[in-house]
C-alpha cells in the first residue's frame, strides 16, 4: 500500500505535515497529519484521489488543518497577477476581488503585485 500512495507521502514530507503517522493495518493504509492550511489539505487529497479515485477504500486519511483562518498564504512570484493567483486557488480568475479585499493593508491597486509579497488567500 505504502507503494501506491507514494506520491501522497512524498507531498506529506514536501508540505511538512506535522504530526505525521503512516501504518497499513489489513490492507488499507492509514495516515493521520496536520496541513498548514486548507489548501494545502486539498492538495493532499487530490494526491489520494489520483491514486485511488474518488472513494478510496484501500486509505484512511485524517488529515486536520492546523490555520483554519484563512484558505492559504502565497508568495507572490515574478510575473504573477491577482488573476492568475486566484485561478491557481480558486479555479476563478476574476475571484482576484477577494485577494485584494483580504489584502488591502499592504496592496493599494490590484494591478500592482510585488514579488515577495506574502499574500492571504481567504476562505471562499
Amino acid at each position: 500500500m505504502k507503494a501506491k500512495y507514494q506520491g501522497v507521502l512524498d507531498l506529506g514530507k514536501i508540505l511538512n505535515i506535522d504530526n505525521g503517522d503512516v501504518k497499513e493495518e489489513n490492507g488499507v493504509l492509514h495516515i493521520n497529519g496536520t496541513a498548514k492550511n486548507q489548501y494545502e489539505k486539498n492538495l493532499l487529497w487530490d494526491e489520494i484521489k489520483k491514486v485511488g479515485g474518488d472513494n478510496p477504500t484501500d486509505i484512511k486519511a485524517n488529515i486536520k488543518v492546523a490555520d483554519i483562518s484563512m484558505y492559504a498564504k502565497h508568495t507572490v512570484q515574478k510575473g504573477e497577477t491577482l488573476s492568475k493567483i486566484a485561478k491557481q486557488y480558486y479555479s476563478k480568475p476574476m475571484k482576484y476581488t477577494v485577494i485584494f479585499e483580504a489584502n488591502k493593508d499592504i496592496l493599494k491597486n490590484p494591478d500592482v503585485i510585488h514579488p515577495g509579497q506574502e499574500l492571504v488567500i481567504p476562505n471562499l
